[in-house]
């Protein structure tokens, strides 16, 4: 521990000259690809430029993360989400524009949600939900507020654990995810807010203390990727049910959920204490496992072991979330060097420019999970051995997110 301290003391004083060098080394953006006004701030400039990449690429939202078919599907809802943020920071109605014809095309009328069975009960159906609140807000169509009032009938019903804990899907039965606790957690929160019932933030609250309590490792700081009650997977520790490893993405769900929870839950709340609690462990057990690059592994606490590799999704997201939880005044000050030095990690080793001024953004894992066909038994070996592709949605999406929050106190 005290060599992990060194290392963080030494990231910390070596990062402002990281960052300068940074800015001097922004290029001016290529004819074809919008060009951002606030071009001293090289996050806003980088969070623009890589939204107008995305759509550019991706003309029709249904088609972020790769999809091939018009679906309500979890990573599409995270693309759009950092669209929605584009729209809330820049004032251009096309971000907007882009979110609602995938929505509108997937809603009809009567509230009813493009191929979602709700007698999946799966959580991953949830979190396309969160952009339904703007959208409602913005143009005041009721079949946004009808959806929003089936995802949370889902919930109502749900399976869950029996202390309380969301099953991650009915197929994953006693089973919670760290994953899951994003998915479904933050929509919660903000739909209580919203339509004033409160004791959907109770559950937002809720889900995350049962999941804290079961997956959460006090001698590294991280939390396991998942939690089996039954312990009847092959994958859990037959004594404490936990999967095997730290996945380093599953702890970006995590850290973003505790963060956007956060929006939503008042001052007064008899759980904000632990949330923050929570936001200021893993805040500082990060910079532990951050490499000299600034990025966070596949495997968070193996980076050096063989095979494993810098992944773009879990860096976005924990960029994300401490820039966010600084600005929120979560944390101290100081961690706001944490993301930087992960932005820039990822604008030197992951992030390309291509010949048509679009910016990609590679080593993206492509999917991670436990059980299921063929068998997931969440070893080291699974972990490395997933698909890896570029300008995945569950990194890109956080990536304009991280840049906007960092862009905020720049």
């Amino acid at each position: 521990m005290k060599t992990h301290c060194y290392l963080y003391a030494l990231a910390l004083c070596c990062l402002s000259p990281l960052t300068a060098q940074a800015k001097g080394s922004l290029t001016a953006p290529v004819a074809g690809v919008y060009a951002p006004q606030a071009e001293n701030n090289i996050y806003k400039v980088y969070a623009q430029r890589f939204a107008d990449s995305e759509m550019k690429r991706f003309p029709e939202a249904w088609q972020l993360d790769h999809g091939k078919r018009l679906f309500f599907g979890y990573a599409q809802g995270v693309g759009c989400c950092a669209m929605l943020d584009m729209w809330r920071a820049t004032g251009e109605r096309r971000y907007f524009d882009y979110v609602e014809q995938w929505a509108d095309s997937l809603i009809n009328d009567k509230g009813e949600i493009h191929l979602y069975n709700m007698s999946d009960y799966n959580l991953d159906f949830i979190n396309s939900g969160k952009v339904l609140f703007a959208l409602y807000k913005e143009t005041g169509k009721e079949k946004y507020k009808q959806a929003m009032d089936v995802l949370i009938r889902q919930l109502s019903r749900h399976p869950r654990t029996t202390d309380g804990g969301f099953w991650h899907k009915l197929v994953y039965q006693h089973q919670m995810w760290l994953d899951g606790i994003y998915m479904a957690s933050p929509f919660m929160a903000e739909y209580g807010a919203t339509f004033n019932q409160p004791q959907w933030i109770d559950e937002a609250v809720r889900q995350i203390r049962v999941c804290h309590k079961h997956t959460f490792d006090a001698r590294t700081g991280l939390y396991y990727h998942a939690w089996d009650e039954s312990k009847n997977q092959r994958w859990a520790n037959s004594v404490t049910g936990q999967s095997p490893n730290f996945w380093g993405r599953s702890i970006g769900w995590w850290f973003m959920a505790l963060v956007d929870v956060l929006d939503f839950v008042p001052a007064d709340h008899e759980g904000r204490a632990d949330l923050i609690a929570y936001v200021q462990g893993l805040a500082a057990s990060l910079p532990y496992y951050q490499d000299k690059d600034g990025l966070w592994y596949q495997v968070i606490d193996q980076p050096e072991r063989e095979g494993n590799f810098p992944e773009a999704s879990v860096t976005t997201q924990c960029m994300y979330a401490i820039a966010k939880a600084v600005n929120k005044g979560y944390i101290d000050p100081k961690y706001r060097a944490v993301a930087e030095k992960a932005f820039n990690g990822l604008k030197e080793k992951l992030l390309r420019e291509n010949p048509d001024g679009t910016l990609t953004l590679t080593r993206c894992c492509q999917v991670g999970g436990l059980g299921g066909r063929p068998y997931r038994d969440g070893s080291y070996g699974y972990y490395i051995g997933e698909k890896i592709r570029d300008n995945d949605a569950k990194a890109t999406g956080p990536y304009i997110m991280g840049c906007l929050e960092l862009g905020q106190t720049n």
